[in-house]
């Protein structure tokens, strides 16, 4: 696979009320997007969205709790598609995808652990031209 780099980081968050300030005014971060549910923040090359989810008391068993919900990583559409066959030929347990969503092709996995990664061929400006 010919993957170019990280894309974004999407955290799980109780609040973006409080979660929020934190990133925006303690950390520096631009705000880009505010949807009801979920926003996008800029630093630097970096971007990274706050979803907003229930979250229940940490346990070994609960999704969902506060932290990462998945990492995605940057893949040319020319690569996306052979990637995607490679990983379903292997068996490799897909949570969604591939899809065209988002303003870009997307295929979300988990690794042996249950950790869920994606590979996205889209940006953040395309991404916001379908999302706002």
């Amino acid at each position: 696979m010919k993957v170019k780099g990280l894309n974004h980081a999407t955290l799980r968050v109780a609040s973006l009320e409080r979660s929020l300030p934190f990133y925006v005014d303690f950390l520096g971060m631009s705000l880009v997007h505010r949807g009801s549910k979920d926003v996008y923040l800029v630093w630097g090359s970096a971007w990274i969205c706050l979803l907003e989810r229930p979250v229940s008391p940490r346990s070994a068993e609960s999704v969902n709790t506060a932290g990462m919900d998945h990492m995605a990583f940057s893949i040319e559409e020319a690569d996306f598609h052979e990637a995607s066959k490679k990983l379903l030929d292997a068996g490799v347990s897909v949570v969604r995808g591939p899809v065209y969503r988002g303003g870009g092709w997307s295929i979300n996995f988990l690794d042996p652990d249950g950790i869920e990664l994606e590979l996205f061929t889209g940006s953040l400006a395309e991404r916001m031209k379908v999302w706002t």
